[in-house]
Order: structure tokens, then C-alpha cells, then sequence
């Protein structure tokens, strides 16, 4: 027998954005059934303790949970959350970015003054992968898995207006956001890590009635964002997956010239 094969098998770490309901709470259970340590976030202490309590009735063990509460209209917050979680896991193997909410009916600005959907939806993801660079770093094989939407394919980002004061639409300003979390997913990885986007379906989640009147259960859309995050499941880095099947994103997404302006755009705004 070789020595390698005596290796053990490392436990894993993951880190679920959005993670109290819908997709984000399946994928948290089903990552901790699978034998990942799971960080859950949750926007606000009440909703987080009562994710735990939900994942723990399904028979989720205890032992495996941890919370991180951090209201990622902030992005102060977004900064807290990543110290916190680099500070106790300083081996991440899995980031899942899943949180996201609905644009609303009337424009709204974070007090950081950007339009809701695209700083819960993108400017925090970008943020908190980028200051999780040292755990995400720390092992071989670690993933980051962007949850979007096929509603990226109707998208354009609005350069000389990303707040869409001038021309506000719930649904242009939400698929804006998406576009931009599938295009953040096909820029430079760190080392070591693959970082791809996923539509994982239509599903029965808060987000539905941006999409259709029915939709599949939220854990067979978190059953898609699981298996790219399983070490055995072969990702092209920067993929797009349509539920199961690896397709070509938008054309837009995949321009070189739109993920550096992107990028650029993102660093500045993020910038403490």
C-alpha cells in the first residue's frame, strides 16, 4: 500500500452565502450531510438561529454548523464577515455565493450608495470572495460557485449608470446583477481555486415571482450547485451551468474587454 493512501481524507469547509431559506438553506444541508463543516449566513441573528434550528430538525448534526451573520447591504459588514471567517477557518475549501434579493418595486440605494439588487447580489460576492483569498488559497481544489440565473442572458450593464437612477426597472436592475456575478465568474481565479456561475433552475424560492408562477423544489436546485461543488464533479474554470450541463453564458459574459471593465469598475467601488 502506498503511503499516500494512508492520507486522511481532510474534512471540508464551505462557506453558504444566503444560506436561511430557499437554495442557499438546501445547499447548507446538503453540504453538512455530505460531511462539510458549514458556515451559514444569515442577514441578522433571528433569521440565522432559526436556520440552524430548521437544519437540525432535518437531521442535520449540530456539530458540523456554524453561523455568520453579516446584512450584506453594508459592506462593512461584508468586510466583518470575511475577517471572521478567515480568522476561524483559515482553510476555506468551498464558497458558495448564494444570497440575493429581488430588486425592488422603487429605486433603492444602500447606505453605501448603490442600487440594492447590485450590492446584495454582486458587489458583496465580489468583496467577500476577493477577502477570502487566503483561505481560498490555502488547500489545492477549492471552488467558488456563483449562483445566477439564465435572467442574465437579458441583461446589460448599464456602464455610465449602474445605480439606474436615470431609468430604474426592478427587472433590468435584478439581471443586471446577474450578468455581472456570471461575468465576475469568468475573471482571474487565485491560484489553486476554480470559481464557476450556475443557473440552477427555476425553483420555489423568495425569488420565483421574478421568473414564473411554479417552479421545482429548492432542493433539487441546490442539488446542482452541490455537485459543483463535490471535488469529484470536473469544472472548465469560468463555466456557466444551465442546471446540470455546462453552456455557453451570454455573449457578453464571455468578452474579455467586459470582465476587466467589470472587475475595475467592482474594485473601486468595494474599496473600504
Amino acid at each position: 500500500m502506498s503511503s499516500s493512501a494512508l492520507l486522511p481524507v481532510l474534512p471540508r469547509t464551505a462557506l453558504v452565502t444566503g444560506a436561511t431559506s430557499g437554495i442557499g438553506w438546501e445547499t447548507a444541508r446538503l453540504l453538512a450531510e455530505q460531511g462539510c463543516t458549514v458556515i451559514v449566513h444569515a442577514p441578522d441573528t433571528e433569521s440565522g438561529h432559526h436556520a440552524l434550528e430548521r437544519l437540525v430538525a432535518a437531521g442535520t448534526d449540530r456539530a458540523r454548523l456554524r453561523l455568520a451573520v453579516a446584512d450584506f447591504a453594508r459592506l462593512d459588514d461584508v468586510r466583518a464577515l470575511a475577517s471572521m471567517v478567515g480568522a476561524a477557518h483559515p482553510v476555506l475549501d468551498v464558497l458558495v455565493n448564494n444570497a440575493a434579493v429581488a430588486a425592488p418595486e422603487r429605486h433603492t440605494l444602500t447606505a453605501d450608495g448603490h442600487e440594492l439588487s447590485f450590492q446584495v447580489n454582486f458587489l458583496a460576492a465580489y468583496l467577500l470572495t476577493h477577502t477570502l483569498t487566503g483561505p481560498l488559497t490555502a488547500r489545492p481544489g477549492s471552488r467558488v460557485v456563483n449562483v445566477s440565473s439564465s435572467m442574465h442572458r437579458t441583461a446589460s450593464i448599464s456602464w455610465n449608470d449602474l445605480n439606474r437612477e436615470r431609468r430604474y426597472s426592478r427587472h433590468a436592475a435584478y439581471a443586471q446583477s446577474q450578468l455581472a456575478l456570471t461575468v465576475f465568474a469568468r475573471a482571474t481565479a487565485p491560484t489553486g481555486c476554480t470559481t464557476v456561475s450556475v443557473h440552477p433552475g427555476i425553483c420555489e424560492t423568495t425569488l420565483l415571482p421574478l421568473y414564473a408562477h411554479e417552479g421545482e423544489p429548492a432542493t433539487e436546485g441546490a442539488a446542482r450547485v452541490v455537485r459543483l461543488c463535490d471535488p469529484a464533479t470536473e469544472l472548465v474554470p469560468g463555466g456557466y451551468y444551465d442546471r446540470t450541463a455546462l453552456s455557453p453564458a451570454a455573449p457578453v459574459a464571455t468578452e474579455e474587454r467586459t470582465v476587466r471593465r467589470l472587475c475595475k469598475i467592482a474594485d473601486r467601488l468595494v474599496a473600504a
